[in-house]
């Protein structure tokens, strides 16, 4: 996903760019008159229209620049978020940690993280959910990664999240035996994760 507008716009051709132009003029307009958003303004519809426009590929870049550029607020995300698309749903996901939301989306990421989509649970521990989600959530999205079969490389400072995590390895202990039991394979990640909960060693004397 590109968020640099000097790069979408090399991937864009004319037509698209014309679009984008006018797309992010009236997402600009929205933050500087935030007393006028009133029902759906207009580039709520153009993040909507997005993949129409700019193709499959850019939509996720082109839907973020638009919350950025409209500096949209948490009625707006959840209004886009609860309305859309998985894709649409995955571009608002992709997009909080650019927002000044504090932890107040962070609903909109325990919803992600509730689903089966494995595009909708990759986004969810991005930064954002990184950032926002408590010690409980957080180690039950590193066991949704795992049981979806999302690669652990999504979740953003893993090992900073799970260093010296007793309870998280302890869970992950208890999953892989129970896929054990159950005669299934152990997720490849999860070895992964579980070295990283591993305590740090104390300095010895020597060192």
């Amino acid at each position: 996903m590109l968020t640099d507008r000097k790069e979408l716009d090399d991937r864009l051709r004319g037509s698209a760019r014309a679009w984008l132009d006018e797309a992010l003029a009236e997402a600009a307009h929205a933050a500087a008159h935030p007393e006028a958003n009133t029902g759906n303004p207009p580039w709520e519809l153009r993040f909507a229209s997005a993949g129409r426009h700019c193709g499959p590929e850019n939509a996720d870049s082109v839907r973020v620049l638009l919350l950025i550029e409209a500096a949209a607020g948490l009625p707006a995300v959840t209004r886009l978020y609860g309305q859309g698309t998985a894709a649409e749903r995955r571009a608002v996901l992709l997009a909080l940690h650019r927002l000044e939301l504090g932890a107040s989306a962070l609903p909109l990421v325990e919803d992600a993280l509730r689903t089966n989509d494995t595009r909708l649970v990759a986004a969810a521990v991005g930064p954002y959910g990184s950032a926002h989600l408590d010690a409980h959530g957080w180690r039950h999205a590193v066991l949704k990664c795992l049981f979806t079969e999302v690669p652990v490389e999504a979740l953003d400072r893993l090992a900073e999240r799970a260093g010296g995590d007793v309870e998280l390895a302890r869970m992950l202990r208890d999953f892989a035996a129970e896929r054990t039991a159950a005669g299934r394979d152990v997720p490849a990640g999860l070895p992964t994760v579980l070295a990283l909960t591993a305590p740090a060693s104390a300095p010895t004397e020597d060192s």
